[in-house]
C-alpha cells in the first residue's frame, strides 16, 4: 500500500562566484510505503491461545520476554498471568492500551473499556471456532441429520434453478441465433469498426 507523498528538503553547500559559499535548496517528493501487516507482538496485543492447557481462550500480551516467549494475562478469560511461547499464540486485530508489565487490575480495566469480549464474539474468527467445536461434539446421528438436511436443501435449490432456466428458455434468451441473425450481427460489427477507424483518421 502506498501512502501520501512526503517532501524531503536537502540543503547542499556549493561554491558561488559572488559569495564564498551559498546554500542550494533541493526538494524531492517520494511516496511513503505503509506496511500491509499490522499485527505485531507488542504490549496490549490480544492473542488467541492455540495450544496448551488454555487452548481456545483470549489473552493480552503484557510484556515480551525474548524473541520466542511473551508474558500474557487473561483476567476476563480465566487465564492467569504466565509465560507462553509465541508459537502457541495467534495474534488478533484487537489491541488495548496499557503500559508494559502492567498489573492484572490495569489489564482488566483496559479489557472492559475496549469491550474485547463483545468484539471477539461478533468476529467471524470466533464463529468459525464455535462451528468447529460443534462439529467435534456431533455424534453419528447428528451427522446423519445434517446430511439429510443438506440433501433436502440441495434438492430445493435444484428445483428453483431449473424453474428459472426453463423460464429463460421460453423467453428465448438461450435460443441459438440463425445464420441470418449471425450475418447481420457481423455486418453491424464491421460497420462499427469502420466508423471508429474513420473517426480516428480524422483526428
Amino acid at each position: 500500500m502506498v501512502g501520501g507523498p512526503v517532501r524531503l528538503i536537502v540543503l547542499e553547500y556549493s561554491p558561488h562566484p559572488a559569495a564564498g559559499r551559498c546554500v542550494r535548496h533541493l526538494s524531492f517528493f517520494f511516496p511513503v510505503l505503509k506496511m500491509p501487516f499490522q499485527r505485531f507482538v507488542e504490549t496490549g496485543r490480544v492473542a488467541y491461545v492455540a495450544d496448551g492447557a488454555n487452548r481456545g481462550k483470549l489473552v493480552a500480551i503484557v510484556d515480551v520476554i525474548d524473541q520466542t516467549r511473551a508474558l500474557v494475562d487473561g483476567p476476563e478469560s480465566g487465564v492467569p498471568r504466565q509465560e507462553l511461547r509465541l508459537n502457541q499464540l495467534h495474534l488478533t486485530k484487537f489491541r488495548i492500551p496499557f503500559a508494559h508489565s502492567a498489573r492484572t487490575k490495569v489489564v482488566r480495566k483496559a479489557w472492559k473499556e475496549g469491550e474485547i469480549s463483545k468484539k471477539w464474539e461478533e468476529s467471524s474468527w470466533c464463529k468459525r471456532v464455535q462451528n468447529v467445536a460443534k462439529r467435534r461434539q456431533m455424534n453419528d446421528f447428528d451427522r446423519f441429520k445434517l446430511r439429510r438436511v443438506r440433501k433436502h436443501r440441495n434438492h430445493l435449490r435444484t428445483i428453483a434453478y431449473r424453474r428459472l432456466t426453463n423460464k429463460k428458455i421460453k423467453e428465448g434468451i438461450f435460443k441459438k441465433k440463425t445464420k441470418e441473425e449471425l450475418a447481420k450481427a457481423r455486418a453491424e460489427s464491421a460497420k462499427t469498426r469502420a466508423a471508429k477507424k474513420a473517426k480516428a483518421g480524422k483526428k
